[in-house]
């Protein structure tokens, strides 16, 4: 919601541009104070490609889809990232294998996709290129994930996305540039930027890495399954945007799909373990979206 408000006024780059830019003015003090980021010697280049791949280049995209598709479909779409998970797993990471029922969960979500698509992204070309661009963002989002599993292992997660949202500011930063507003931007969007960038994006980063810490991985990655439905919600009632058949299908498709692809077909003694917060985090639950 807060990423449709500030397009009124601001290009999709700027409002990419500055969410970023405060996220990492928020997370940098945290990560610097609890000497996190001191890891990161050495490994600017995998933290700078990652940026690429889960932030600057998703934030991007999914604020340009936002200029033709309703806020509550990006954040339908942006919850198939689990199964963009379990479908590279299949190539990448056999520890992350889809099979059984958590391959039922992909297909499922699959479906909501097609749905989605086929219900309400077909009225125009810019709104399928819109869809596509939020798919795509999630593929990102997926993608990096395993950058972060593979090449980071054992660095301070707060200090990775602090540097990442560094990285990102720096990629991002021709592109705001180049698209300045000719005007001073509302009230409005402006608010509703610093919002996105500070409460939304770096605010969100910190509490949700410290309920990692105190109440475990499982527990803290609930907000993926609860966040699309609040997009919706917040879309509806503060933007007026409509609620379509298609929609309710595809959320309720894709969300279970996602749960059951991500976390559902784990056994009745890793879930327990992974509530108890002494397994460890699966590649999904490594830095998302601020959605």
């Amino acid at each position: 919601m807060f990423i449709k408000i500030g397009l009124r006024d601001l290009s999709p780059a700027m409002v990419a541009f500055a969410r970023i830019a405060l996220a990492a003015l928020v997370l940098l003090p945290v990560a610097a104070s609890r000497r996190a980021l001191h890891p990161l010697r050495g490994r600017i280049a995998v933290v700078t490609l990652l940026g690429a791949v889960q932030v600057a280049g998703p934030f991007l995209l999914i604020s340009l889809a936002e200029r033709s598709i309703a806020s509550g479909l990006a954040g339908i779409l942006v919850a198939t990232t689990p199964l963009f998970i379990a479908l590279l797993a299949l190539r990448i990471d056999h520890e992350e294998r889809s099979e059984g029922m958590r391959l039922a969960g992909v297909v499922l979500g699959i479906v909501g996709v097609a749905i989605l698509f086929a219900g309400d992204l077909t009225g125009s070309d810019d709104a399928m290129l819109g869809g596509l661009a939020v798919v795509l963002a999630s593929i990102g989002y997926a993608v990096g994930s395993f950058i972060l599993k593979l090449s980071l292992p054992g660095v301070p997660r707060l200090g990775v996305v602090a540097g990442v949202m560094s990285a990102s500011t720096v990629l991002l930063l021709p592109a705001a540039v180049a698209t300045l507003p000719a005007e001073a931007p509302g009230l409005g969007p402006l608010a509703a930027v610093l919002a996105l960038g500070v409460v939304g994006t770096g605010g969100a980063f910190v509490i949700f890495y410290a309920l990692i810490g105190t109440v475990g991985a499982a527990r803290a990655m609930l907000v993926s399954y609860i966040a699309p439905g609040f997009a919706v919600i917040y879309g509806a009632a503060f933007l007026s945007e409509p609620v379509t058949l298609a929609m309710t299908a595809g959320l309720l498709l894709i969300v279970t799909g996602s749960w059951l692809g991500a976390e559902g077909a784990k056994s009745p003694l890793a879930a327990a373990r992974a509530l108890r917060g002494n397994a460890p985090p699966p590649a999904q639950s490594a830095v998302r979206q601020g959605r």
